[in-house]
């Protein structure tokens, strides 16, 4: 069953009821309420071009451990040429990261409002690559619920300058101990060491780790 929200009050559905492609819930909005209580709930909309405003909760989740991230020689040496940076430039990465998609993405012009007023309230964060010229190179951004960030999207434009980003991510996860929710495995995520646990383990680990005080 597929749950239809109301735009009156912000109830979600039991996570665990959703179907076996993680769809939970239709409809609702991305007022910012709704959208914490979303995150904090192991839900997340994934809007789609001709539907209402679709609500996942996938089962298995894709996770990254921070200290299991592929660190590679290649890495290494690019580490040298970008700095990173947090918080500095949030706009423009979500912008990026919906242009660089082009016609594919679900970030549309709401969804870029919604996380922006996020951002405002201190909930989504990006981490940035600067190349040598001060440029930005690449990032990626997302919703940090206590110790778990919550990662949406990401985009390079220099070679491995989002990698860079992650890796940056992940030295501060690992030094408050959380974890990096990645939503659903790729090859690439799988390549940079993310694997997939439990929608179960993934919610019990949320409950844990998402009233400790944020990583950001």
């Amino acid at each position: 069953m597929i749950y239809e929200l109301s735009a009156n009050n912000l109830f979600f559905p039991n996570p665990n009821e959703a179907d076996e492609n993680g769809l939970l819930a239709m409809g609702g909005d991305l007022n910012a309420k709704r959208l914490i209580k979303a995150y904090k709930s192991g839900i997340f909309p994934w809007p789609q071009q001709g539907f209402p405003l679709l609500w996942f909760s996938p089962n298995p989740r894709a996770v990254f451990y921070p200290d299991n991230f592929h660190l590679t020689r290649s890495l290494k040496r690019s580490l040298k040429k970008y700095e990173t940076k947090v918080d500095t430039n949030f706009s423009q990465v979500i912008t990026m990261c919906a242009e660089i998609r082009k016609q594919k993405t679900w970030i549309n012009s709401q969804m870029i409002k919604a996380y922006s007023k996020l951002f405002e309230l201190g909930f989504a964060h990006s981490v940035e690559s600067y190349d040598e010229n001060g440029e930005l190179a690449g990032g990626l951004y997302g919703v940090c619920i206590g110790r778990v960030f919550c990662g949406e999207s990401m985009f390079t434009l220099k070679k491995d300058a989002s990698k860079t980003a992650l890796y940056r991510l992940c030295c501060e996860v690992l030094q408050k101990g959380g974890i990096i929710d990645c939503q659903i495995i790729n090859p690439h995520l799988s390549s940079l060491g993310a694997v997939e646990i439990s929608r179960e383990k993934f919610l019990q680990t949320l409950a844990f780790l998402g009233n400790k005080s944020s990583i950001f």
